[in-house]
């Protein structure tokens, strides 16, 4: 088999059923089929408007960098017909910062999905060995696929420092808060507070163990340092003024969601007075297998996120319905 069926975004909303050519795997790599593809906030502003902040797309290119799926072929130590969830941001492994162990942010890594690289849309992937990670055999591959925002979560609490019996604040109740949520019980949090605006999230949220959760649409955040950490993984300006405001002396504030404008005002004379330290997160750098352990024990709930699940062939439903469906928490393509 030379080529496969994939979903290519030519434009905005303009998704095509085509055929593509399987790539064959390199030495050191490995050829996986997909099972599942969770979408993202980013492949969403690519199908609406063409563009995720500064990338364009300028060619026709497969989305989905959220991934897992079967080895079929290739070089390492993974046999055929091991599940595998993806990590999708390959670094380039050589340049100071990847030496230094913040691959994350190499300036010469390419990331599955992101155009023009195509992603797993297409159904199969070549990966590097090392950045396939084992999955159990009874694992499900729509969990799997979630692996990745799972990475995101933990490399969030880490960078933020939440420690055993620290009063933590998550500000944005979507998939990465709910996994930040998760991600911090699971390192020993000790209270825990959710804010949205979206009450069906809330609800999520404490059945998923908050131990508190607000409507600010209906209630604002106390201004009052209660918190040892506040967590924004809404990226909505108010929401980090607030939590900033709700964090003690010498407390912690994170910011995890990607902000909607490339500029964002901050209370920097308030967090100077209180000396709050302002820390930021993205992507992960090694996070993955304790993502796939959390998963694997159950102490962190992944199938309880996927709220929709569509075919291949109903990509573009499926990319239409995360963009307009507030229900939705995370919609999984299974090609």
């Amino acid at each position: 088999m030379n080529d496969a069926t994939a979903a290519i975004l030519h434009g905005p909303k303009d998704v095509r059923i085509e055929r593509h050519p399987i790539s064959r795997p390199a030495p050191g790599e490995v050829l996986v089929e997909i099972g599942a593809v969770g979408l993202c906030g980013s492949d969403l502003h690519y199908y609406a408007h063409g563009e995720n902040g500064p990338n364009v797309l300028r060619s026709p290119t497969a989305l989905g960098h959220e991934a897992a799926g079967t080895v079929v072929a290739g070089d390492g130590p993974l046999p055929a017909g091991t599940r595998v969830a993806v990590e999708p941001a390959i670094p380039c492994g050589r340049c100071r910062t990847c030496r230094a162990g913040r691959y994350n942010q190499c300036p010469h890594g390419r990331c599955f999905g992101s155009p023009p690289t195509h992603g797993a849309l297409t159904g199969h992937l070549a990966v590097p060995a090392e950045f396939a990670h084992p999955l159990p055999d009874d694992f499900p591959l729509t969990s799997g696929a979630l692996i990745e925002p799972l990475a995101v979560a933990l490399h969030a609490v880490r960078r933020g420092g939440v420690a055993a019996g620290d009063r933590v604040l998550v500000t944005g109740a979507g998939p990465i808060g709910l996994l930040v949520l998760q991600a911090a019980r699971a390192v020993g949090a000790g209270e825990t507070v959710v804010t949205d605006i979206n009450p069906g999230r809330l609800a999520h949220a404490h059945r998923l163990g908050a131990d508190r959760t607000l409507d600010t649409s209906r209630e604002p955040l106390p201004q009052e340092p209660l918190f040892d950490i506040a967590l924004d993984c809404s990226g909505i300006e108010a929401a980090l003024t607030a939590a900033a405001h709700a964090v003690r002396p010498g407390g912690t504030l994170v910011a995890v969601g990607n902000p909607p404008q490339p500029r964002t005002t901050l209370p920097l004379a308030w967090m100077q007075r209180q000396e709050l330290s302002l820390v930021t997160a993205f992507r992960y750098a090694g996070e993955f297998p304790a993502a796939v352990s959390l998963a694997a024990t159950g102490r962190v709930d992944l199938e309880s996120l996927i709220t929709a699940r569509f075919p291949l062939d109903r990509s573009a439903d499926a990319l239409r319905t995360a963009l307009t469906d507030p229900a939705q928490l995370k919609v999984v393509i299974e090609p």
